[in-house]
């Protein structure tokens, strides 16, 4: 049987070939899961009885996707530049990540998936990185991978190339998040919990855009379904 991987599904009104809006993810970020041999099962977002639903996976996948609010991170205001925020997905995403590190369920966190644990355990974001000059959306960078941490066991180097798209980044960090990967220009890259009971890693990038071609990208989601077939 392959490990049951929950991954939360994303709102999103432009799903035309459905003809309604739709709860959906990336296809790229289901096969690379298929690929490390887990059984990918997409979440409908609610707002209780997390901890019960999650109980049946093996394992989470938290994807990318829109803005968190900032009221989620105590900003009273709002950058122009934030986007797709919707409060049931926030809220349930944040339950998510604070149930799946409590229980020690195996937890990968792409993107939008890194703030989310980052804000559950307390930390902040930076609304906006600038304009164009400083924003790493539709950019591949080199990544330095701390030696010895999950993010590089998991894709077997201490550098890699990671695929961007995101216009924020971690400002304060949440209660023993620790980082283990950093860019040139010092964006947080990957997350880790000190004493964390189960496996997890949280990486700023999307590893599902080049998985199926970079060993490394697949790597995380092959570290993701072997620790949640343990």
């Amino acid at each position: 049987m392959r490990p049951l991987i929950a991954i939360p599904a994303r709102f999103s009104a432009r799903t035309s070939a459905l003809r309604y809006a739709a709860e959906v993810n990336a296809r790229a970020l289901i096969e690379a899961v298929w690929r490390a041999g887990g059984e990918p099962a997409g979440i409908h977002p609610a707002d209780s009885g997390t901890a019960a639903r999650l109980a049946r996976f093996d394992g989470v996948l938290l994807p990318g996707g829109g803005d968190l609010a900032p009221s989620c991170y105590g900003a009273v205001d709002t950058h122009d530049t934030v986007y797709d925020v919707d409060t049931l997905q926030d809220t349930f995403d944040l339950d998510v990540a604070r149930h799946a590190l409590e229980s020690g369920l195996p937890l990968l966190a792409v993107c939008r998936g890194l703030q989310v644990v980052n804000v559950a355990l307390g930390g902040t974001l930076e609304q906006d990185m600038g304009g164009p000059e400083r924003e790493h959306r539709h950019l591949v960078h080199p990544v330095i991978l701390e030696s010895g941490s999950v993010v590089a066991r998991s894709t077997g180097d201490e550098k890699t190339d990671a695929s961007c798209y995101h216009h924020q980044r971690v400002d304060r960090l949440g209660t023993d998040l620790r980082v283990t990967a950093r860019a040139a220009d010092g964006t947080v890259e990957a997350l880790e919990l000190a004493g964390a009971k189960g496996w997890f890693t949280a990486v700023q990038w999307h590893p599902e855009d080049t998985a199926h071609e970079d060993p490394a990208q697949q790597g995380l989601f092959d570290a993701l379904v072997r620790a949640a077939a343990r």
